[in-house]
């Protein structure tokens, strides 16, 4: 458990820092010797929580468009609810590769984005929208990759400003969050799961909360690079080791 608390603090810290490294914890979730529905459970739990207190955040700070994340967030929901689907009917050791591979071309993709704020956000083209979130929502909870790393340079694409673009990620991750809690809780729902569920969340949201309390005072690019890194190299020993 004590191990478990540390993960989920750190984590939730350079995820409150960052707004990345949440899908790091399917994986040491695996590693600590959980199946890979239990894993996900935890995961996406935690998700949510970050979801909820990120969202908060940054709706106080008026970065968040309530109307165009609930028109994301209900098709993710629906695509959350399939990628479930699409994992009970895949092998487990089939989906620890998925979720290794995820997190090896996560960290690729932090090392190699630049995120440029846009001097004018568009709202993009509804049918793009509804499209890129079951697309996105039905990998993220088929993998239990965290939301916002898929969403969020998706949306600066389609024209949203970063700040915006990572606050309607974090919006929408607890529209994937929710569906894909219940399905992974659905058959492996114990006391002991019930407590690590509720202790790890505990922890992941101070951590969060921390991070991203002092997110303006830290180099962040020192941080995602060597969250990048560290998520690279774990990646490659799980796949090939």
């Amino acid at each position: 458990m004590f191990i478990i608390i540390i993960v989920n603090f750190i984590v939730g810290g350079l995820v409150g820092l960052t707004g990345v490294a949440g899908f790091l914890l399917p994986m040491l979730y695996v590693s600590l010797g959980y199946n890979v529905r239990e894993a996900l459970a935890l995961s996406f739990f935690a998700f949510l929580v970050c979801g909820i207190i990120g969202s908060i955040n940054y709706y106080k700070h008026k970065q968040l468009d309530i109307s165009f994340g609930t028109k994301l967030g209900i098709s993710s929901f629906i695509g959350a609810v399939l990628g479930v689907y699409l994992n009970s009917m895949i092998d487990d050791s089939a989906v620890k590769i998925l979720l290794y591979m995820v997190v090896l071309l996560s960290g690729i993709s932090i090392l190699l984005r630049k995120d440029k704020e846009n001097l004018e956000s568009r709202t993009p083209n509804t049918t793009a929208v509804v499209i890129m979130g079951i697309i996105t929502a039905a990998i993220c909870a088929l993998s239990g990759a965290g939301g916002p790393i898929l969403v969020m340079p998706l949306l600066v694409i389609l024209g949203i400003g970063v700040r915006q673009a990572v606050a309607t990620a974090l919006f929408d991750s607890i529209f994937i969050a929710v569906p894909s809690v219940i399905g992974y809780l659905n058959g492996n729902f114990s006391k002991t799961l019930l407590t690590v569920l509720a202790v790890s969340s505990f922890f992941h949201g101070i951590g969060v909360f921390l991070g991203s309390r002092y997110s303006v005072k830290v180099n962040q690019l020192i941080i995602k690079r060597s969250v990048a890194v560290i998520s690279i190299f774990v990646a490659l020993y799980k796949l090939f080791m």
